[in-house]
């Protein structure tokens, strides 16, 4: 069954007006990197390129679309590793590039570090040639609308916190059998400037290991860093669990102890994959064998043949 790729664009409440471009947006991620994957190239390559395109859709709160902290500023946070050598890369509160996850990745191969943040971040990406962005170039018109309705008389801050969770997201198997994970966001709206969330922590935000599987979730940073979700979820899935039922226990358990909401993508080294959440919504698309799977609500399994982008979905209520 390898390779396979699954991908996620956010959970959380999606208007309904922006839906069909959060479904679009993942399709054509895991499209791309599904591609990557069966010219035999690495699990790794394949993440970071389907997170990329991810990061450079301004539907998605990562990259070009991210949230606004409280001073209108842009700080992302990302996360790679490699399930082959547990290798991992990360960087947080960093500004002024559009590809946080590409950054993660030269932070695992050229540094002997795990995470690089702020400023730091910034003069490692600059030494090793990454061009830095306008800021600008990153803000959309919907989120810098939201900021400034943060800023009216009479606004409530946690309110103005709420909103886009919408971190992006991809995990692999490829021909090997190699894992790899890569996730990245724009954070929570109006978080407080240095806030980090968990798309930065290692085995929190994800975790990748050859012998277990691979992990990206999204949702409320906070508590999936409390849990460690990430690394939960290999934990469940060592004692024998399945993808699905491993994910289903470990996001059960983050809503009981810590009430949070999410969801996450997931791999197991045969080519098993589950996309789960308990929040409203999770965008979420997959590609294994000749067929893209997808879904947005609880219980959806879209499939469609990976060669036909333009072919219509057929309703399948088959779970993973």
């Amino acid at each position: 069954m390898l390779p396979v790729l699954v991908v996620h664009g956010g959970a959380g409440t999606i208007p309904k007006e922006l839906a069909e471009m959060y479904s679009e947006g993942v399709r054509v991620a895991v499209r791309a990197g599904f591609a990557i994957l069966q010219e035999g190239r690495s699990a790794m390559d394949a993440v970071v390129e389907a997170v990329t395109l991810l990061e450079n859709n301004p539907v998605y709160n990562a990259g070009c679309g991210s949230v606004l902290n409280e001073h209108g500023n842009v700080e992302m946070d990302a996360l790679v590793m490699d399930g082959r050598t547990l290798a991992n890369g990360a960087v947080s509160a960093v500004r002024r590039i559009a590809n946080a996850a590409q950054l993660a990745r030269l932070v695992m191969e050229k540094t002997s570090h795990v995470c690089l943040t702020g400023e730091g971040a910034s003069k490692f990406a600059r030494a090793m040639g990454v061009p830095e962005v306008p800021e600008e170039s990153l803000i959309t018109d919907r989120y810098r609308k939201r900021w400034e309705e943060k800023l009216a008389p009479g606004a409530n801050p946690v309110e103005s916190q709420t909103g886009s969770k919408g971190t992006v997201g991809a995990v692999a198997v490829d021909s090997e059998g190699n894992v790899a994970c890569a996730t990245s966001t724009g954070g929570i709206q109006n978080k407080m400037e240095g806030r980090v969330g968990d798309s930065a922590c290692v085995g929190s935000g994800g975790y990748a290991d050859n012998r277990v599987g691979a992990v990206s979730p999204t949702g409320d940073g906070e508590a999936i860093m409390t849990v460690t979700l990430s690394r939960l979820i290999l934990f469940h899935m060592e004692q024998g669990k399945s993808a699905q039922e491993a994910s289903d226990e470990a996001l059960a358990y983050m809503w009981e102890k810590a009430q949070g909401l999410g969801g996450v993508v997931v791999v197991d080294p045969r080519g098993g994959w589950a996309a789960r959440f308990n929040d409203m919504q999770m965008v979420w698309a997959a590609a294994q064998g000749q067929q893209l799977h997808y879904g947005l609500y609880r219980g959806e399994d879209f499939i469609q043949p990976l060669q036909d982008p333009d072919s219509a979905g057929t309703q399948d209520h088959h779970q993973h």
